[in-house]
């Protein structure tokens, strides 16, 4: 007798949530099956591969990142180059400048920097805050509103300003929200509660579960995303069928493997190939366990983990 493998696609399905317009724009999520099973069942909606930016520039102390950005003086000219990357789907703005135990930059100048690259590009574009939750909510409602017909993901909304976020950027201008979270199954899934219960369309919420750098505690990650589509799947729990946006680079460009200089660590090799391979495993194995989009830095990054992702699906 003839083996006939047994498929397990499943009733339900993740949230499919568009990001960006025209032909350009992306789909995340929409899948039945577990991550990457496309021998369960067709997945149409492969995960997508984006290139961070910050308004900051480009680090100085990475001089792979000077090279391919040489000539751009703007972050718009940097935006342009960066959508030229093999791979690139998608392009995220992290306002690291904006933080106000930093350089505190004025909420003003943030918009005018979203609306230059706007502007400047036709990829879908998340926005990412500095991780102070006040200015965030201040932040992503004047971006929100300042760049109406982008589609934008906002990322992150969390719990401690998800009223703020939540009203402005997805019921009054209708752009796509980030619910950020830690590393926890119940945290995530009580934020898209309470999103929900706000008024959010659940099909317009995108989450980020939280991440590490592979080798840093990145069982916890695997658990979680592995639990979380598990539950959406296999349970059926609408409140967390929501496609999941990682944002890998912020994670494994802070780590010593990627910035701990040749001088320092001539046993490790070369520190541009170590930031790539930090990048790449995580991201890969972010994908593997159920992370519908990455975000990633290093053009070489970017093209591999993208062809990873097409010669899978």
């Amino acid at each position: 007798m003839a083996f006939k493998a047994a498929t397990q696609k499943f009733g339900s399905s993740i949230n499919a949530v568009e990001l960006g317009v025209g032909d350009k724009k992306i789909t995340l999520g929409g899948e039945n099956v577990f991550p990457l099973y496309t021998f369960d069942d067709a997945i149409a909606n492969s995960p997508k591969v984006g290139v961070e930016l910050t308004d900051l520039g480009i680090d100085d102390t990475l001089p792979e990142l000077k090279e391919f950005y040489a000539g751009c003086d703007t972050i718009a000219d940097q935006a342009k180059k960066a959508a030229t990357m093999e791979g690139a789907d998608f392009l995220s703005l992290r306002f690291e400048g904006a933080d106000p135990n930093g350089e505190n930059k004025s909420t003003e100048d943030c918009v005018a920097i979203a609306k230059e690259v706007a502007a400047a590009v036709d990829l879908p574009i998340v926005i990412c805050g500095c991780k102070n939750v006040e200015k965030d909510s201040e932040l992503f409602s004047k971006i929100a509103e300042a760049v109406p017909d982008k589609n934008i993901l906002f990322l992150a909304c969390k719990e401690e300003n998800y009223k703020n976020v939540g009203a402005s950027v997805g019921l009054a201008y209708k752009q796509k929200v980030g619910a950020e979270s830690a590393v926890d199954i119940n945290l995530a899934k009580q934020l898209n509660v309470v999103l929900t219960q706000l008024g959010v369309n659940a099909g317009d919420i995108v989450c980020n579960v939280g991440s590490a750098t592979a080798g840093y505690g990145f069982e916890y990650v695997v658990s979680t995303l592995d639990r979380i589509k598990s539950a959406a799947l296999s349970q059926g729990d609408g409140d967390l069928q929501m496609p999941i946006m990682t944002p890998v680079a912020s994670e494994t460009y802070n780590v010593k493997e990627s910035l701990a200089s040749e001088e320092d660590a001539p046993e490790w090799g070369s520190r541009e190939a170590r930031a790539v391979e930090m990048e790449i495993v995580t991201a890969t194995a972010c994908i593997a366990s159920g992370s519908n989009a990455v975000i990633l830095k290093h053009p070489q990054s970017v093209a591999t983990v993208s062809k990873f992702v097409k010669e899978l699906m």
